[in-house]
């Protein structure tokens, strides 16, 4: 069993079928939109109902707001004690940046693509998951998470 975080979008609506999945093949998944139970995950609209409408000092602002904090540091807690990181597209700003974070630390990486999407170079260090079957395949392997790199599809 290995410890997987999922960085998407919440628009993603695939996002949840992906936490599924991977909890199928055995794996403890960090949900975003369920960090932990009674917790719905982090919104803007918790900081500010406006927030769409913030000017940069605003959204800086915001960023120091407790909400955002906490919400903040809850995401980056399981980002620092997962085993492997799953990009599910399309996904956004922080999402990529979540699975680049992973990446850097040295953490396992697949990002998942059932649709088209903007191709972006950076991926090629990490197996693209094209179908369902792909990502039970990835997520199935035994020892995939114990030892070296991991099998992947180019």
């Amino acid at each position: 069993m290995a410890k997987i975080y999922v960085a998407s979008s919440w628009r993603n609506v695939i996002q949840p079928l992906i936490v599924a999945t991977l909890r199928r093949c055995g794996h403890k998944v960090y949900d975003f939109r369920n960090p932990m139970p009674g917790n719905n995950g982090f919104g803007w609209r918790e900081v500010d109902p406006n927030w769409q409408n913030w000017t940069p000092q605003q959204y800086r602002e915001g960023l120091q707001h407790p909400i955002a904090k906490a919400g903040y540091d809850l995401d980056k807690a399981a980002l620092d004690d997962c085993d492997a990181c799953v990009l599910v597209l399309p996904s956004g700003r922080s999402a990529s940046w979540e699975f680049g974070y992973a990446i850097g630390a040295g953490k396992k990486g697949a990002v998942v693509m059932f649709e088209s999407c903007e191709p972006e170079l950076m991926y090629r260090e990490s197996p693209i998951l094209t179908t369902p079957d792909e990502l039970m395949d990835w997520a199935g392997m035994p020892g995939l998470f114990s030892r070296g790199k991991a099998k992947a599809r180019r």
